[in-house]
């Protein structure tokens, strides 16, 4: 087990269906880290959020994951991001968190982006998913998952939250809302990693990408519509002090999701 996970989170203005492009750019990001643990990518990280995924779809043993698993071997720590696959003849906004072993888990987007028609075009996943990664407990989310916190409910009693999103700009005050709300109810740390720029559907991005604590503290932002990397290294020990101290996950609710 290890106490202290070192994370970054590398917001970018993503290519529009272009994953050669966008590839690059997150391969050079990448090349430029030292002392990494765990590395977070945008949702939708090799297209940007297309409803067109007939045009973009990988298969899992496609370029994409096969360059994640390449770069995990080469810098021997995790990375993660969402990403178009096409699968027994549908299409997922699919999460694959890929460890320095090569092993693959995946998560399939719950909660389908309705107002941009994503439902029409992507089948929603059914299971949550529980990573563990040097002894750290994990929970992936992928954007619009974000205003459903039933979903989120640490009943695993996980360590670590994750978002990865294409949040727009004009719903941004929601976004670093949420993100503290979710980490305050949970008493987790909590990343999200947004995108910035703006796409072929003329939607604005700022990114404010953000690091917050069991508190709700921010612990690394990045301005509004900047390219770069957000990173912290999580305590564990202290994370787990706070909550034996306050008590609050004890008197969480029992439920079933149907």
């Amino acid at each position: 087990m290890q106490n202290e996970l070192n994370v970054v989170g590398i917001q970018a203005d993503l290519a529009w269906e272009d994953s050669e492009k966008n590839i690059t750019f997150f391969e050079h990001q990448i090349n430029l880290l030292k002392n990494v643990d765990l590395v977070i990518l945008p949702e939708m990280f090799t297209t940007g959020f297309t409803m067109h995924p007939e045009k973009v779809a990988e298969k899992m043993n496609g370029k994409s994951v096969s360059w994640m698993k390449k770069m995990t071997q080469k810098h021997s720590f995790a990375i993660c991001g969402s990403l178009v696959i096409a699968e027994n003849n549908n299409y997922y906004n699919r999460f694959v968190f890929v460890h320095p072993s090569g092993k693959i888990e995946t998560y399939d987007k719950r909660h389908s982006f309705t107002l941009a028609g994503e439902d029409k075009v992507y089948n929603s996943g059914t299971h949550k998913l529980i990573v563990t990664y040097k002894g750290w407990k994990i929970c992936p989310l992928i954007c619009y998952d974000l205003r459903f916190p039933v979903w989120a409910r640490n009943r695993e009693n996980y360590d670590l939250l994750i978002y990865m999103a294409n949040w727009p700009v004009a719903r941004i005050k929601a976004w670093d809302t949420l993100l503290k709300a979710r980490a305050i109810e949970n008493m987790t740390y909590v990343i999200g990693v947004n995108r910035t720029g703006k796409d072929a559907n003329n939607y604005e991005y700022s990114g404010n990408s953000l690091i917050v604590d069991y508190l709700g503290e921010e612990v690394s932002s990045l301005e509004n519509n900047k390219i770069g990397i957000i990173k912290a290294i999580l305590n564990k020990p202290q994370q787990n002090k706070i909550r034996e101290k306050l008590g609050f996950l004890n008197d969480k609710d029992v439920f079933k999701i149907l």
